[in-house]
């Protein structure tokens, strides 16, 4: 099937989320240029069965096993032809009209690459929720942040973010990206399997000379932490370690010094260890030990990352090396800011011209709604550990 936009859920054992709020996807994009598809990723509480009953005019793309949000998204979107992809949780909640001003918005803007709504939380539905708010930046040493919510505190939304406006990234929650863009930076990186994977996306479309947008004439609720409780060792250790692994992937090009990115990547590095401690100080031994293994992973996944071709005309499937199926492995990105090649000769696909890196303005660094230096909050985080 294909049409303007392909609406893709990842979905694994969320039955009761896909009975309650497919109704109200599927009444919000009748007549539009849109269809719904879900990608289940062995599922074994009915849902597939749900979808065939209840929902014939879903899209189904059985994935056998679950490969992770990476892995899962990447071989979905393979199967799906449409000119915009959205992702979106399946524990999100639309309400009619969601959708017309993401694609009037992508329409109207031929060098926005990505886009999302305004994130609000299903539970407390004035205020933002946790995961996105109204799109989200970095601190200096790579902590994330949204506008509407530092750390674990969000904000009431009374309007103060209703104006359109350019973030560093918005939530794989619900995030709407042009298939063209999203085939020629191959997908997700499949080494973060899940959180913050959608950062290091926005990133690197950033790098490539695409804004990503909030626009906030579109809501959505959003329940959240369906797949892990915050508390959990597992999350931790994805979190601390794909934290790295963005810092990894996109630092440099945007300082434009390796030597400059490994400093800082060195001494966040060492902010984790001050964590592990203070876990371990607190009673939480599982909670150091996931900040441990997390290092271990990262510098395994860096070592891995070495040994992929690093020539542009490279063939292999990427599915090979873990990054999902139906990808090639790409080049990495161009250094250089002023470079003119297309995507093409980099080997990132045809019919995307790399631009140069756009850095965040001063302006847009302000409307995070976080002032000061990054310490700032490295020192709201170690404190919120006790």
């Amino acid at each position: 099937m294909s049409s303007r936009t392909a609406i893709v859920i990842l979905n694994w054992n969320t039955r009761n989320y896909l009975e309650k709020f497919i109704p109200p996807l599927l009444e919000s994009v009748e007549g539009l240029d849109a269809f719904v598809a879900v990608a289940d990723s062995g599922s074994t509480d009915g849902s597939i069965e749900l979808l065939t009953e209840s929902f014939p005019s879903v899209v189904r793309i059985p994935l056998g096993e679950n490969f992770g949000f990476t892995g899962g998204y990447n071989r979905a979107l393979s199967e799906v032809e449409a000119d915009y992809f959205i992702l979106l949780n399946s524990d999100v909640e639309v309400p009619r009209g969601w959708l017309p001003p993401l694609v009037e918005w992508m329409d109207s803007h031929p060098d926005c690459g990505v886009c999302g709504p305004k994130l609000l939380s299903f539970n407390e539905r004035s205020r933002f929720e946790y995961a996105g708010a109204a799109g989200g930046m970095l601190d200096f040493f790579g902590y994330p942040y949204c506008r509407g919510r530092v750390l674990s505190r969000t904000e009431t939304d009374s309007g103060q973010y209703d104006t359109p406006a350019g973030v560093l990234w918005v939530s794989g929650a619900a995030m709407m990206v042009r298939s063209s863009l999203w085939k020629a930076l191959g997908g997700l990186d499949g080494r973060f399997f899940a959180h913050m994977e959608e950062i290091d996306f926005c990133w690197r479309a950033q790098l490539a000379g695409w804004s990503i947008d909030l626009v906030p004439a579109s809501s959505v609720y959003h329940i959240g932490g369906g797949t892990l409780p915050s508390s959990s060792p597992d999350k931790l250790f994805f979190n601390y370690r794909n934290n790295l692994l963005l810092l990894e992937n996109n630092l440099a090009a945007t300082l434009h010094s390796a030597f400059r990115a490994r400093v800082r990547i060195l001494f966040r590095m060492f902010l984790d260890l001050a964590a592990a401690l203070i876990y371990l100080l607190t009673l939480r031994p599982s909670s150091s030990k996931a900040v441990l293994r997390a290092h271990k992973d990262y510098r395994l996944l860096r070592k891995y990352k070495a040994h992929l071709p690093q020539s542009p005309d490279t063939t292999e499937a990427a599915e090979d090396r873990g990054w999902g199926a139906s990808t090639t492995y790409k080049a990495h990105l161009p250094q250089s800011p002023d470079t003119t090649e297309t995507a093409e000769d980099r080997g990132w696909g045809a019919s995307t011209p790399y631009k140069a890196p756009r850095p965040l303005s001063s302006a847009e660094q302000a409307n995070a709604g976080v002032k000061g230096f990054g310490g700032l909050l490295i020192f709201k985080y170690i404190c919120s550990i006790f």
